[in-house]
């Protein structure tokens, strides 16, 4: 019989304690069908997204591969003790995994810490060989890509764009952040014609449009240049997420727009200049955001941005000042975060020594619910303000002003119907006490 792995990508719970589960989902991971391009030939490849499908536990699969993504991880817990009860071998990767292996290894039969390309044949090997190793870990030194198969994935409810990497790593230092604890300032990058190979097979695919993976894509700007130069004759729309200081490069800036570029998001973090500094993001300056993204969207780049709450310098009036700065810019897609010691980086370990987490079992954090002690406010009150700044966002009438009431709608009205759709949604999960995270 042929040999079988499994992937699973699972879903999370939300705050009432139920598994999210959605009709459609849109932002795909490219993890899986990457790894499924690199099993050998003579092994059969299965992807199950929990998110809208069911885990088919009776599985005739002999391996099992689980990831996790964030708090995702404590339902992936779950599902790897349901398959080892039924006797089957469950590995575990991505970056919750990865940052606590330790922590994680009991609940698994091995661990992959890290990038699994690395050492992806050697795990196949050993297992077919009866010689798993309780953890794989081998530093990538340059990052090259087989086509990955997304054919495992097209048959799935999935969005009208699919995923391409770029590059991996930033060359920031943010404390907080889990991409600088797993790659320490390093910013690899594929060869530009790989990326281009499967952006001409996601077209031949029937999709008009892309995600670009990459941590930073501006990192390097020769880079972007590029490869924007290389998309630029697709006719594809994409979309990535990079630093704001891409607005100070208005060539680069022009040249991702004419490419199909519609939407960057940036991790903006805080309006409050003491707040990013605490945060090891000092590069930042708040004052100049809105003069930033209004640079971006005269380009024809509309900027959706990601904000934390809970930072310790935070307080009601910064919080008030939070919702003003989301008004006042237009930022089409703005989410938010609560300020979350992701174990292993260096912001938990900062937490943990001075004695301020107030819930020890990281497989119970979440971006949605406050686990560190605050000197202002209490965890409840900061949860309860990332709530309140969510309805106070994504009111009807502050979505029908961002997406609507300007002059780039009546220029392209399909387009900014389809951000009207996405702030719709997002509205609908918040009311749900679901934050927009899967999307």
């Amino acid at each position: 019989m042929k040999k079988k792995v499994l992937f699973i990508q699972p879903t999370i719970y939300d705050d009432r304690g139920k598994l999210v589960k959605k009709r459609r989902l849109y932002f795909v991971g490219l993890a899986y069908p990457l790894l499924a391009a690199l099993t050998p030939a003579d092994w059969e490849c299965e992807i199950c997204l929990e998110t809208i499908e069911d885990i088919p536990f009776d599985s005739n699969a002999c391996l099992i591969a689980c990831g996790g993504m964030g708090h995702a991880a404590k339902r992936g817990l779950e599902i790897a003790a349901e398959f080892r009860r039924r006797g089957k071998t469950v590995i575990a990767g991505g970056p919750m995994f990865s940052l606590i292996p330790e922590i994680s290894s009991p609940f698994f039969d091995s661990v992959v810490i890290g990038d699994a390309e690395a050492v992806w044949a050697d795990l196949i090997h050993d297992f077919e060989n009866g010689k798993l190793q309780p953890f794989y870990k081998k530093a990538l030194t340059r990052l090259s890509t087989p086509l990955p198969r997304y054919e495992l994935i097209l048959n799935k409810r999935i969005g009208n764009f699919l995923p391409v990497q770029a590059g991996r790593g930033c060359p920031h230092c943010c404390k907080f952040c889990s991409i600088y604890c797993m790659y320490r300032g390093t910013y690899l990058k594929r060869d530009i014609q790989e990326v281009i190979r499967d952006i001409r097979h996601i077209k031949s695919l029937g999709f008009k449009r892309f995600l670009l993976l990459d941590d930073n894509i501006a990192a390097d700007p020769a880079y972007l240049q590029q490869l924007c130069e290389q998309i630029a004759g697709l006719d594809m729309k994409w979309m990535s997420q990079c630093s704001l200081e891409i607005a100070r490069k208005p060539d680069l800036l022009d040249l991702a727009a004419k490419s199909g570029c519609t939407t960057l998001s940036f991790g903006l973090e805080s309006v409050s200049r003491d707040n990013l500094q605490r945060i090891g993001k000092e590069w930042c300056h708040p004052a100049e955001y809105i003069e930033l993204i209004d640079i971006i969207r005269a380009s024809g780049i509309e900027a959706a941005s990601e904000m934390m709450i809970g930072i310790e310098g935070d307080t009601p009036q910064t919080l008030e000042d939070t919702v003003d700065f989301i008004v006042n810019s237009g930022i089409m897609m703005p989410k938010f975060y609560i300020m979350t010691p992701i174990p292993g980086t260096d912001f938990y370990h900062e937490m943990r020594a001075a004695g301020r987490l107030i819930e020890e079992d990281v497989y119970q954090y979440s971006p949605t619910r406050s686990v560190i002690s605050h000197p202002s406010m209490s965890a409840g009150q900061i949860t309860g303000m990332f709530w309140e700044i969510y309805n106070q966002v994504y009111s009807l009438p502050r979505i029908f002003r961002r997406c609507l009431l300007h002059g780039r709608f009546l220029r392209q009205p399909a387009r900014y119907l389809f951000y009207l759709m996405i702030n719709l949604y997002y509205r609908f999960q918040i009311k749900r006490k679901i934050g927009p995270i899967i999307m």
